[in-house]
């Protein structure tokens, strides 16, 4: 590949599937610059490092705001599980995923080579930087409706069982193998205000899920989850709950 660009450079497309567009593009632009794209150019372009910080925490705060007035029931620590569980990784990566926006990223030729563009931690971090680059553009509301058009179902979803996906599977494992499943972290980076997380979760030394987020517990959840849904798939076992947030969710 000769151009360190990916070749969709059409953001008007972008945005319509965003539903927001810009007054200010350059925003959008450094939204899906990488880092690695920035050191190939001398820095001279700047990254989304900066963006994605703002979003993280603007991203937070409406999750928050729309559990706590939608949820009047719901505790503090229910509250913090599914946010936690909605703000993973995993989960962000997914909705970048739904709407390709991988294709516009601009990366440097070795990020490229190595697929960066279809990286969960990337495409994790590329959402919240966009969710910054549309609160600076135009405020807190714009950048409310686009995190509720892709997040409010499974927000909306907490209802029903207090049990998580960890708790599952180890009563599930315990029940039927008589073992209890194992978790490893396998990947660490990050600095120290915005790790990444990792994990495996095994069970009688086969990996059965894998999962990925900014805390253990939010990795370990997702890891957990995978090997519930693999284990129903060959075993045929209902899980008996609704589950905390549904994953494949359709985009609104």
């Amino acid at each position: 590949m000769k151009s360190a660009v990916l070749p969709n450079s059409d953001l008007g497309t972008l945005q319509q599937k965003i539903d927001y567009h810009f007054q200010d593009i350059s925003l959008l632009e450094l939204a899906l610059t990488h880092e690695s794209y920035s050191n190939e150019h001398n820095f001279e372009c700047g990254n989304n490092e900066r963006l994605e910080f703002l979003g993280d925490s603007v991203l937070g705060m409406i999750i928050c705001l729309y559990l706590y007035k939608r949820h009047p029931k719901a505790n503090e620590g229910r509250m913090a599980q599914v946010k936690g569980l909605i703000a993973s990784t995993s989960y962000l990566a997914d909705k970048a995923r739904v709407m390709k926006i991988g294709e516009y990223l601009k990366m440097g030729r070795g990020e490229l080579l190595s697929r960066g563009y279809d990286k969960s931690n990337v495409l994790a971090d590329v959402m919240e930087a966009v969710i910054g680059a549309i609160y600076l553009d135009g405020g807190f509301e714009p950048a409310q409706r686009f995190v509720l058009n892709m997040l409010k179902t499974a927000m909306d979803n907490m209802e029903g069982s207090q049990r998580d996906y960890k708790s599952l599977l180890q009563e599930f494992s315990q029940k039927s193998f008589h073992i209890l499943p194992t978790y490893q972290v396998v990947k660490e980076e990050g600095p120290a205000h915005d790790r990444f997380f990792q994990i495996e979760v095994s069970l009688a030394g086969k990996v059965l899920g894998s999962g990925e987020g900014h805390t253990k517990q939010n990795a370990g959840q997702i890891a957990a989850e995978q090997a519930l849904r693999l284990l129903r798939l060959q075993m045929g076992f209902d899980l008996e709950i609704k589950p905390m947030i549904i994953l494949d969710d359709p985009m609104l």
